[in-house]
């Protein structure tokens, strides 16, 4: 009844020593655990658990993504490829191709005995469109609502990832970034001091494109109106132009982009450099090699950076943007086109900031609770249970110091409400305790020895305090599964606390008890 076996007791005492090993850089101020963690490996001891916006402070944004303009581009993308496909087959039309609502493209072609033709030509190019058919060689192609809805999903989901791949570039440690709604991104970034710039770099759809210029009609006549078919008018950020007449087609994309870093161009100014895939530098590489001599557009955000003119081929996959940049805005870009482009813009409806001195309150209210806590639970026990109370006790501090571990090494982030986890998890930690000494009582009632009721208290609380800390964990986990940000951190600690106090409950306290029967072989359990 006595043995515990020696690799139980060594599992123990390493899981004990970890936890406080992991908890201790806590305890520290963080100049000198900045210190003891440049000394540890990345994965040992000596980082600080991540805190969260409520204690450390940082910015609150609730963005919208404007997922209509996914649908319109859609749309904009049918009327060129419908032009496009009656002019190959010459087939003539009035009024032209053009959207119609937020869901559909019209047009009219004139020779109405080859409506039939055209329905199977539109139906071979695209055949996520309906195609109907009305009088008069009338025609409408519809998206449908189960498309568009799937649209607007994708929409959200990719932005979610770029926008976490914006941040994650700016080295802001643990930000939160979760869905909320059908349109929205909520974004948490502790310990940010700088929101403006992040509200700058999310705001930036940063698509880039590469097309040519069209040079058929002067800059001033396009400013008139008299724009071309497949042409349209866009600013310039360049000082000696204020706009540019531009071809519509894309002749290579931003999404064939591999990296992009700053640099400097060859008169020493900011710059930016960047590289295609085996499929952007063939696609580049025919462009400039087949335009020799043409102004060629790079436009970002329908806004032309510069309009260089093509004097070689460029056939290395690679080039650089040069324009009106400083250093700062030259790295922010090469940012932007390493993290990919929004598929949609993203704007900032609400904001909030939560300052460092709110969020140091915060830490001393918690270190407040948690004490008071702590000390009322382990007087408790010790009221209740004499020595084995002492025996709970101990093994309390090392459940907190194993809970304060594990959120460190899995970085995991501590809020206000991940707090109140803790404090709840220590009353919650002594009462498998209570199970079992209570069992051990009601043994030595019934007469046992004090090995037997030892062994029989500790065996009989088993299935309760699985069965009580199990039906816990579940609404814990479903907690952190559906729930936002606070409500997280809740769930977080709450999970780990429960993980953490088995794990005491059971074996810890277990052996402590154990090891002092065989030292002391006392003639009555003092409880």
């Amino acid at each position: 009844m006595l043995q515990f076996p020696t690799w139980k007791r060594i599992l123990v005492a390493v899981i004990c020593a970890l936890g406080v090993l992991y908890a201790v850089p806590n305890l520290l101020d963080t100049n000198t655990a900045a210190k003891f963690e440049a000394w540890t490996p990345s994965w040992g001891p000596g980082r600080q658990v991540n805190l969260g916006l409520d204690l450390r402070g940082g910015a609150y944004l609730l963005l919208e993504v404007e997922a209509d303009i996914v649908v319109r581009e859609r749309l904009e993308a049918v009327v060129d490829t419908v032009r496009g496909t009656l002019n190959d087959s010459k087939i003539g039309y009035k009024p032209p191709p053009h959207v119609v609502g937020r869901d559909a493209v019209s047009f009219a072609i004139l020779d109405v005995a080859r409506t039939e033709e055209v329905r199977r030509l539109l139906g071979a190019v695209d055949s996520g469109l309906a195609i109907e058919a009305g009088e008069g060689g009338a025609f409408t192609l519809k998206l449908s609502e189960t498309e568009i809805a799937q649209m607007r999903r994708n929409a959200l989901q990719q932005s979610i990832e770029i926008v976490r791949r914006r941040i994650d570039e700016t080295g802001t440690k643990e930000p939160l970034i979760q869905r909320q709604g059908d349109d929205r991104i909520l974004l948490q970034l502790p310990g940010e001091d700088n929101p403006d710039r992040v509200k700058d770099l999310i705001g930036q759809t940063a698509k880039l494109t590469f097309r040519f210029v069209d040079d058929s009609v002067p800059v001033e006549e396009a400013l008139k109106g008299k724009i071309p078919p497949g042409s349209e008018l866009l600013p310039s950020a360049e000082r000696y132009a204020s706009h540019y007449l531009v071809k519509k087609r894309v002749m290579v994309s931003g999404e064939n982009l591999v990296d992009a870093q700053p640099s400097f161009d060859e008169n020493s100014q900011p710059a930016v450099s960047f590289r295609f895939d085996t499929l952007g530098a063939r696609k580049f590489g025919k462009a400039t090699q087949e335009n020799v001599g043409k102004l060629f557009a790079i436009v970002l955000d329908n806004k032309v950076i510069s309009a260089p003119r093509i004097r070689t081929a460029i056939l290395g996959g690679s080039g650089i943007i040069t324009g009106s940049f400083t250093t700062e805005s030259a790295r922010d870009l090469a940012l932007l086109l390493r993290a990919g482009a929004l598929p949609a813009p993203v704007s900032v409806i609400e904001e909030r900031t939560v300052g460092p001195g709110l969020g140091h309150d915060s830490i001393e209210a918690g270190k407040i609770a948690s004490i008071v806590g702590f000390i009322m639970v382990i007087g408790f026990m010790i009221a209740a249970y004499g020595l084995f109370g002492v025996f709970a006790s101990v093994a309390l501090v090392f459940n907190v110091s194993l809970i304060l571990g594990i959120l460190t090494m899995l970085q995991a982030t501590l809020t206000l409400p991940g707090i109140a986890g803790i404090v709840l998890t220590m009353g919650m930690a002594v009462d498998a305790n209570v199970l079992i000494f209570e069992r051990m009582r009601e043994e030595v009632r019934n007469g046992r020895s004090i090995l037997s009721a030892v062994h029989a208290g500790h065996d009989r609380a088993m299935v309760t305090i699985i069965d009580s800390n199990l039906t816990t964990l579940v609404p814990a986990m479903l907690l952190y599964t559906f729930g936002s940000g606070p409500i997280k951190g809740f769930a977080v600690t709450l999970s780990v606390g429960l993980i953490t106090s088995m794990f005491t409950a059971i074996m810890l306290t277990h052996l402590i008890i154990i090891l002092w029967l065989r030292r002391y072989r006392p003639t009555a359990l003092p409880i």
